[in-house]
């Protein structure tokens, strides 16, 4: 797995702390990493973007991010407004591959959803990553709604021939409701993946080097963690 696309069911999921959650979760286990955000919206030409978020939490990994526009909006329509050049699939594959071939890992973050639109053809994260033949992880939100909009991604993905390694939640409260509980056993059925993971709510405000050395409890050992799904489970179901 030299290459994995993390993408999300939405905005505000938790994908950039969980792909430094990832990224960490390599690191120590030895493993050369490389971030690359395809295209980051809603930042000013001074401002940290996430590929420098994941860097922060994560430590020492190469950042790499293809094109930056003002506007918080969908990258083809922040590209049109700021009179730039999109960001096309071919860009963001070709990108990947020239980092993959000088790291272990390369995480390829996209932005919002699956299916936002980098450029006026339409062009896809769901694109570069058939460009790639390169896995997906999927970050869920926990509460009520992620069930279809987990599906809808998961069926897209299927659709394409590409594989769905995972979903991981990206973001789990101290104290979840009844829909949170229930998603957490109903969430691989319809996304027909295991649950890899669960990031506590604020894990993105932890120090850094604290969040570095508990990184890998969030994680299932697919990705390097060492997470257990069933006891998260049971866990759940009890509260």
């Amino acid at each position: 797995m030299p290459i994995l696309v993390i993408t999300g069911t939405g905005t505000e999921v938790g994908k950039t702390v969980t792909t430094a959650a990832v990224a960490a979760s390599a690191r120590a286990a030895g493993r050369s990493v490389a971030v690359l955000k395809a295209a980051q919206t809603g930042v000013r030409p001074d401002e940290r973007g996430d590929a420098d978020e994941v860097a922060r939490l994560a430590g020492a990994v190469t950042t790499a991010e293809l094109a930056r526009y003002p506007d918080p909006l969908a990258p083809a329509t922040a590209a049109r407004r700021a009179g730039l050049p999109p960001v096309r699939p071919q860009d963001v594959a070709d990108a990947a591959a020239k980092l993959a071939a000088e790291h272990d890992l390369v995480l390829v973050e996209g932005a919002g959803g699956l299916l936002v639109r980098f450029d006026e053809a339409g062009g896809t994260l769901a694109d570069a990553a058939e460009l790639l033949r390169a896995p997906v992880l999927v970050v869920a939100s926990p509460g009520l709604g992620t069930l279809n909009t987990t599906e809808l991604t998961s069926r897209e993905l299927c659709s394409r021939g590409l594989e769905l390694l995972g979903v991981v939640i990206g973001s789990w409260p101290d104290s979840p409701d009844l829909a949170m509980r229930c998603n957490v056993t109903d969430l691989p059925d319809v996304a027909g993946a295991p649950l890899l993971g669960a990031l506590p709510d604020g894990a993105g405000s932890l120090p850094p080097a604290d969040f570095r050395t508990v990184a890998r409890s969030w994680l299932a050992p697919r990705l390097d963690g060492t997470w257990e799904a069933d006891a998260f489970r049971d866990r759940a179901e009890s509260a």
